[in-house]
């Protein structure tokens, strides 16, 4: 089925990462809230389960892998004919251990993902949003994108820069309508984790971080969904920079031993 074959009067979000964890709670969320969604990953066949899940005739599925340069026009022209009104940019991964030791590709391919990718889908779905005069930008930080982080130096940098853009287009697009927010959780229960080699103890549900961040669009620039986030980085914010650094130098030690 194609773009113009779905009815576009209804409310349309674009999520990436909607195969697991963190994105496909948020498509759960989005449809149960009236949502149709175009459903973007790369294993179609995960997208399909999700798409059963939260109903096949509400759902565009896009696989693409958001590492490929070109992944981002071809889902601006399967989209050019949906009226998007909330991007939810959770697709993402991270890497653990020392900077020097990592895969080169692999860790500019992070970049690719969780930065260039992220930027192109905010560009192009922020021009068309606010040509309408409305919709919602969701882009995702983290609790690591506050200070530098010893054994996940590159990924910690990817979500500062993520924390960076939402806090600066912010101003710049609320006079047309678009809401832009943040999304800084700390650990959460999904396959992150185990894709970025963590250990993790306490965790939080991704339905958290998503009804959350939906109650939070178009009331503060920045949400830290869940008691663990708002614990961690309260913690952490009462210190100087170079001491949260010590402090995440020390927690990430514990996560990635092997």
């Amino acid at each position: 089925m194609s773009a113009r074959d779905l009815v576009v009067e209804e409310r349309w979000a674009l999520v990436t990462g909607a195969s697991d964890g963190i994105g496909r709670a948020f498509a759960v969320e989005l449809a149960a809230r009236g949502y149709r969604c175009v459903l973007v990953a790369r294993r179609a066949e995960r997208l399909r389960t999700v798409a059963e899940q939260i109903g096949p005739d509400r759902c565009l599925i896009l696989a693409e892998d958001l590492g490929d340069p070109a992944a981002i026009g071809r889902l601006a022209a399967a989209t050019a004919d949906l009226p998007i009104d909330l991007l939810v940019a959770a697709a993402g991964y991270g890497t653990s251990g020392p900077f020097v030791d990592a895969d080169l590709r692999s860790e500019l391919d992070m970049v690719d993902v969780n930065c260039r990718a992220v930027a192109a889908l905010t560009h192009v779905f922020g021009r068309r949003m606010v040509a309408r005069r409305r919709g919602g930008i969701i882009l995702f930080s983290s609790l690591v994108a506050f200070q530098g982080v010893p054994r996940s130096a590159n990924y910690a940098a990817t979500k500062a820069y993520i924390q960076t853009l939402a806090e600066g287009i912010r101003p710049e697009l609320k006079a047309f309508g678009v809401d832009v927010l943040s999304v800084a959780p700390g650990p959460i229960a999904s396959g992150f984790a185990a894709r970025a080699g963590l250990t993790l103890g306490l965790s939080q549900k991704p339905e958290v971080v998503a009804r959350q961040a939906l109650a939070a669009l178009g009331r503060m620039t920045t949400v830290r969904p869940g008691w663990l986030a708002k614990l961690l980085i309260g913690a952490l914010s009462a210190l100087p920079r170079d001491a949260r650094t010590w402090v995440m130098a020390k927690i990430m030690a514990g996560m990635t031993r092997a």
